[in-house]
Formats: structure tokens, sequence, C-alpha cells
């Protein structure tokens, strides 16, 4: 926040057309944090934008390949880009037909992805990318077995396309990395970033991007551009945002809170395995399973109104994610674990209660 009131009595927002030091300086920044030889950065002012960016270069890279395959549970955004991407029929049906080229195939499936890659080579309609979550959020947080990314690079290399990895939920150390994808060491030809790049104090998204691919826009960098993405007050959240991710090791912390938090739930829960179906998660990217959607709603209620801010899904609400922040307390998370267990058993009761 000190950053950016800061920038606020410097410059706010900015001219397209004049270089912008904290652009640069952010620019710079993430190709030496970011995985691989991901060098260029083009910014915006949100998730969606950052893979619709994503979206164009890799349909500049190869105009020849047309094909994005993407995931079945997956979400990219509403945009018509993004949307066509997304994954829930819910969000794409009241629209009509979504943007042509892109095929989903069920997520931590290899084999699906080398019959789609054979299928589509075979007819004519080759792919030029794939577009994943490493761990899908919205989707239910879902993580993917540890052969599943290692096998998709290996699968877009062969085929020639591009790997672009949308970690708008799972980047800046959330999962207990600085990037999801780091788990497995695999490294995307895009990165996707927003949400808590700008620290909760300002919205920017980053679509990161090997000097290979961007290289499509060096003749002409108008192809895509923004008015307000990269603004100065944005790029001093997101600088200050990194500082803090590092200095403070959060990363770190995410990746031990997060092993104490999986722990918490899974005993806050063992008693009634009846009504949680699963626990599952990756640092601070956690989230309970329930058997319906009523029962999702019932204990998200619970922990509400006792001041525990969870979240649900796009997908169902059986699925709750908690997703606290990275400098969580040991008797914070003690206290979602007892509250947690006291919404249970009431469920518990209210289940017995009924069946009499």
């Amino acid at each position: 926040m000190s950053a950016v009131r800061a920038q606020l009595e410097r410059q706010a927002l900015h001219s397209q057309d004049l270089l912008d030091p904290l652009r640069a300086m952010l620019a710079k920044t993430l190709a030496m944090l970011t995985p691989g030889n991901l060098k260029y950065s083009f910014f915006s002012n949100s998730g969606t934008e950052s893979v619709e960016a994503a979206l164009k270069l890799a349909r500049a890279y190869d105009p020849k390949k047309p094909t994005i395959v993407v995931a079945t549970k997956g979400f990219h955004g509403k945009s018509f880009g993004s949307l066509s991407a997304s994954g829930k029929s819910t969000f794409r049906l009241p629209f009509g037909a979504m943007l042509p080229g892109f095929k989903h195939v069920p997520f931590n499936d290899v084999l699906a992805l080398e019959d789609m890659m054979a299928s589509c080579r075979m007819t004519g309609e080759d792919v030029g990318a794939v577009l994943l979550e490493p761990i899908q959020g919205e989707g239910g947080v879902n993580v993917p077995s540890d052969e599943y990314l290692p096998a998709v690079r290996a699968i877009c290399d062969e085929f020639g396309a591009l790997l672009i990895f949308d970690e708008v939920q799972t980047g800046m150390g959330r999962t207990g990395t600085m990037f999801a994808c780091e788990h497995w060491n695999v490294a995307p030809d895009i990165i996707c970033l927003a949400k808590a790049l700008g620290g909760g104090v300002m919205p920017i998204g980053a679509t990161v991007a090997t000097e290979a691919v961007f290289s499509k826009f060096f003749g002409n960098p108008f192809l895509h551009t923004t008015t307000f993405g990269g603004n100065p007050l944005a790029c001093a959240a997101a600088l200050a945002t990194i500082d803090v991710l590092i200095e403070e090791r959060l990363p770190e912390r995410a990746k031990s809170m997060g092993a104490y938090m999986l722990a918490g739930l899974e005993r806050a829960s063992r008693r009634h395995r009846d009504i949680v179906i699963d626990v599952r998660g990756k640092g601070l990217l956690l989230a309970l399973e329930f058997g319906d959607d009523e029962t999702g709603f019932a204990v998200a209620k619970y922990l509400f109104d006792r001041g525990i801010l969870v979240a649900g899904t796009l997908i169902n609400a059986r699925t709750v994610r908690i997703e606290p922040p990275l400098t969580i307390e040991a008797a914070q998370a003690d206290k979602v674990f007892a509250t947690l267990a006291e919404a249970l058993d009431a469920l518990g009761r209210e289940r017995i209660l009924k069946s009499a």
C-alpha cells in the first residue's frame, strides 16, 4: 500500500507512447523470477486479459496451427476467448457458439491429450498450444499426478505446440513455490499471472513468454495493446509484492503452513468421513469436498457466521476452497480446524435427527 501511495504522489497513470521505468523494472524482475526461458512481459489489468494475450500470442506464433487444447473443469476467464477455453457449460451456453479452434480433454489424463493431439494432426487441425492450470482452482483444487505435467511438456515438444500455464490463482507463492509448475520442474512457453501479483492492492495481469514467442509481435507491437495495463500504480504494487514474497520467504511459508493446515483439516474431518469425501491441496491452496452442494453451502455458512471466510468454486458448491493469506499464523489455523470440527459435528447431529 505504501508503495502505491508513494507512486500516486508522482504519477498515477501513464501514456503508452512513453517508456515507464517501473514497467521496465517489473518486466525485468519477472524475467528473472519466472522459470525456464520466459523473458518478455505484456501487462494488463486482470487474469482474463492475461489469458487473452496468451491466446493471441499462441495464434500469432504459428497461424497454421489454429487449435488450442484445454482441460475440462478448467477456468480461464469470461471474455469470449478465455470463456471458449474454460470448461463449464453453465457459463458458455447462454452466449451461443464459442470461438472456434478449442478442444477439451480431461485434466490429468495423458492418453486423452496424446489422442487429441494425434487426431488434430490427422485432420489438419494441428495443435498450436495447450493451455492448462497446473492445479485447477475453480475446478475444485484438482492436483495432478506427479507424472502429468512433465508428460504434457514432452507431448507439446513432440507435436511442436506451445505450453501455456494459467497461474492466475496458483502463482506468486500460493502453492508453496513461487509458481506451481515449479513443483514438477516444468517450464512453459507462456505463463499467465494476475490476482496476487498486485498484492491485494492493485489489479494487474501479466503474460510472460519466451523471446521466440514474443518475437511475432516485434515487427508491430500494436497488434495487442492496452490503455491502462502496466500503469505505474499497478507496477509499483507488483514490485513491492514480489519484494515481500522474497524477503519474507512467503512461498516457503506457504509450503510449511500448507502441510500444517492439510494435516489439521484431515484431523478435523476424521470422524465425519461420511460427510467429507476428500481433503486435498498443495501449499495454501486447499479444499474440502462434500457429498452434495447443500452440505458444502451449510459448512461454508457455519464458518462464515463465525468469522472464517472460505470460497466455493465455479464448478460446484460441493467443494469449498480454503485459501488463507500466506501470512496465516498457527493459532489462526487452529481456529479454522476447531470451527470446522464444530460444523461437522453439528451436521452429523442434524443427520441423526433427520433419520430418527
